[in-house]
This record gives structure tokens, sequence and C-alpha cells, in this order.
């Protein structure tokens, strides 16, 4: 008979009574562990760039009655570490049983082939393996960031529009907004048209260009891009041939000056590291999607993926599934404009089905400001998912500081979910409560802030040469 395990939460989110944190599952979890006598575990993830991470856990006696819920517990932690950290090749250390039970998991054909296939090929360029066996921890931190000497652009693209900054000196001097829509454009020259053309007005503005750094949603690695949202209309072959060097494209029309880009949570988490004069951030953006990024406690900006769009938050069986990557109870689901959308209906809020996402969570907004009861259990759900869900950041991050922003953290809503997320972290997680410590930008620190730290990120050095385009 499979062996459950059994959670107690003190708080229910009123419009998702089933939810089933995975905080609470993976503590009581590890509980059953202690008392049953553990079985030590390591899975290490290897990236193209050689570097390793590496998580040392325990499973309970992988026999009998046991093995169905170590199954369910090293899935959803190899999930986990795979959006948090990246990686082609997993390596479990323990039992070769649970790599031969991922291997079929994590496959073309398997319940999680869009992982198999988004972590091998699209993102580093090989095919994703699981083997059993041990690799040594080699982490590396990109010394990105914090140079605010000469004359810089940063940049940042979103979906709907394109920013710019021009800084002297760490002191912006011109900042600027330009609407576009990349996500519908097949045309790879129109992405590289846009862009040049906002670096040209930046650039407008300052005696030379010393150095650029930029921020856009996707995964880049070494600059090049991997996969974004950006670039979804181009058709595969144009963007192995036109998008994925769009950058070293860029720094050329540039004169081949310092040019460094890198994904735009990233670049947000920097940004409030830079504005708390402090280290160990980690950035949660509630937006069309869930966006993050992580400051080290040294400072620095990680080669990981940071993608908590995808991580497991609730444990139930039958949670609600995400349309792009075909798993329940993701994140996404739970921290995004897609979460209002999903609660609409619990809450009893009849908006039409062809409004589009972003215009429901304004209406919902709308509703909030005015005391709607049925607008605020949506952001009180909302605020139980999150506090729940930081215990569960906190167990695979080393921070203490907590950056929230996004279109959904916007008005009266978003001070519900920090208020609720703080309650159910002083009542579960006291130690948490006490050694977090919340950080939300103001509109001057977000739009200026996110500039500087993007124009930050390439070094200069005696050899750079100047150029203006």
């Amino acid at each position: 008979m499979p062996v459950h395990v059994a959670i107690a939460p003190k708080f229910c989110p009123p419009l998702d009574p089933d939810f089933v944190p995975a905080s609470l599952w993976n503590r009581a979890y590890r509980a059953a562990v202690r008392e049953a006598g553990g079985q030590a575990l390591a899975i290490a993830l290897e990236r193209s760039d050689g570097s390793v991470s590496v998580c040392h856990t325990e499973i309970l006696p992988h026999e009998g009655s046991y093995q169905a819920i170590n199954h369910r517990y090293v899935e959803r932690l190899v999930k986990f570490l795979l959006w948090q950290k990246g990686g082609y090749r997993v390596v479990i250390a323990g039992d070769r049983r649970i790599a031969d039970y991922l291997r079929t998991v994590y496959a073309p054909a398997g319940a999680r082939a869009f992982d198999h296939q988004f972590m091998g090929e699209r993102v580093y360029g090989r095919p994703m393996v699981i083997e059993s066996g041990t690799l040594e921890q080699r982490e590396t931190a990109a010394p990105l960031g914090r140079h605010l000497d000469g004359n810089r652009i940063g940049f940042d693209l979103g979906a709907s529009d394109r920013k710019c900054a021009a800084v002297v000196d760490g002191k912006v001097v011109f900042s600027e907004e330009v609407g576009w829509n990349p996500a519908v454009q097949a045309d790879p020259q129109y992405h590289f048209d846009g862009i040049h053309d906002s670096l040209k007005r930046a650039a407008a503005h300052l005696p030379r260009v010393d150095a650029i750094g930029g921020s856009a949603a996707g995964v880049y690695v070494a600059n090049e891009v991997r996969v974004g949202s950006l670039y979804r209309a181009v058709p595969q072959g144009l963007f192995d041939t036109r998008i994925r060097r769009l950058f070293f494209d860029l720094r050329a029309a540039w004169g081949g000056i310092p040019f460094d880009v890198v994904n735009d949570g990233e670049v947000t988490a920097l940004a409030g590291s830079m504005a708390l004069d402090d280290s160990a951030v980690l950035g949660i953006a509630m937006g069309s999607s869930l966006a993050a990024g992580f400051v080290t406690p040294q400072g620095a900006i990680t080669t990981w993926l940071n993608e908590l769009a995808f991580v497991p938050v609730d444990y139930r069986e039958d949670a609600p599934v995400d349309e792009w990557s075909g798993d329940g109870g993701v994140g996404a689901q739970y921290f995004s404009q897609q979460a209002v959308g999903r609660l609409l209906g619990p809450a009893g809020i009849d908006l039409p089905k062809e409004m589009p996402l972003p215009v429901k969570l304004e209406q919902v907004q709308k509703l909030a400001a005015a005391g709607d009861a049925r607008a605020l259990r949506i952001y009180e759900t909302i605020g139980v998912y999150f506090g729940y869900n930081i215990a569960t950041y906190d167990n695979m991050y080393v921070f203490r500081n907590l950056l929230v922003l996004g279109r959904v953290m916007t008005g009266a809503g978003g001070d519900l979910i920090l208020s609720v997320a703080n309650q159910v972290l002083k009542a579960e997680f006291p130690e948490m409560a006490e050694r977090i410590r919340f950080h939300i930008p103001d509109e001057k620190e977000k739009r200026h802030g996110q500039a500087i730290a993007a124009a930050s990120l390439p070094a200069i050095t005696k050899e750079t040469h100047h150029a203006i385009s």
C-alpha cells in the first residue's frame, strides 16, 4: 500500500482549498525520512560551460511502499533544480533505480518531454541525459554588473516596449520607452532594427559610448539567445542563423565595444541589490508570467536559469496545468496574471472570455481598489500561495532580501498579497519571517534602477574602443 505524506496547513487559500504547498509537503516528507532512517542521494546538474550544481538530500529506504513516494519527491526536486540551476546532464548518486525512473520521465515520450527537449537541444544545444554516478560541484558566478564608470547605454526589451537609457558615471541623463510588438514579427531584421534604433537614440545624448548592457525576457547563455518569447514568431531556421547571434551582430555594429545581455530577472535582482546596497537578493516579478533573478551573498549574478515560472508550487495530483510545459502545479499558474485569470471563476467575477488577461487584471485591480470582497479574495489566495512558496525558495536559495514587483503587485491587491504572505511566514516559518526582508521598488527605482543596472553589466577596459554608431 503506498505511503502518503500528511500535512496540516494553518492557512487555506479561500478560492483554492485543495492547494498542497510544496514547502509543507517537503517538510513532512523529510520528517518521515528522519523517522524511518534516510538513504543518501545526490543530484548533480552539469551545464554547457562546465559548471556543476550538486544537491544533497535523503530519501526513504527505496523499497516496497516507499518507492512511489520517493519517486514523487525526487522528480519534483529534479524539476525545481532544472529550472533553477539549468543543466543538460543530470547525474544521480545513491541509487541507480532512481536514475532509471527519472530517465523514463524526462524522455522524448515521457511526462516531462517538454523539459527534456527544452533543457537539451533548446538551451544547451545537446541531448539531455540522466545517468548514475557522481560529479563534483563546480559553481561559477558571472562577474557582471556594478560598473558605473564611463558613458554607457542600458536597455530592457519587453513584450510591448523597449526601454533605453543613457548613463554617465552612474547617473541617467536620458531615458525613454518606445512601443513595439516583437512577438508577432517573423523577420529578424525587425528585432535588430528596433534595438539598434533605441541605442542610437540614447547615444545621441552621450559624448561617446563606452559600453552597452541590456536585459530581456528569455534564456541567454554567454550573450547568445537560446529561448525567448520575444522571438517566437521567427521561424527556427532564421532563429538559428539571425536571432541566436543577434547581440553579437549589434556589438559589431557598435565597433566591438563591451556589450552584455542577460535575462531581465537577473538585472531586476541586480538593480534591487544596488538600491539596497546589499547582496543575497531574490527578485520575484509577478507579471504576464513569473520572472525571477538572484544575486548571491557575494554580490554576483549566477549562470543559473532561475526560471521559477516552471518550478513546482503545488503538490496535489490534479493541480492546474501550465499550458506551455504541460506540467501541473508550477509557478506561472500561481504568481502571475494567469493566476488572477484562473481565480476569476471561483471568486464569482464574470468577465468576457475573449478579454485579454492584462485587461482582466486591470478590472480586478479596480474592483480591489473599490473594496470588492471578491477581488480581495483573489489576492488573499495568492498571498497564501506566496507565503508558503517563500519557504520553498528559502530551501533552495540563500537570500535575506526578497524583491517583489510586477503588474500583479500593483495597488491594494499587492499590499494584501504581502500582508497575507507575512502572516503565513510568521505562523508556519517564524525563523524565516525574522530573517527575510521584503523590498518593493518605487517607480523611479524601477525605471532608472533597471536602466543603471543593465548599463553597469559590462566592464570597461583600457583597450575599450569608443564608438558611436
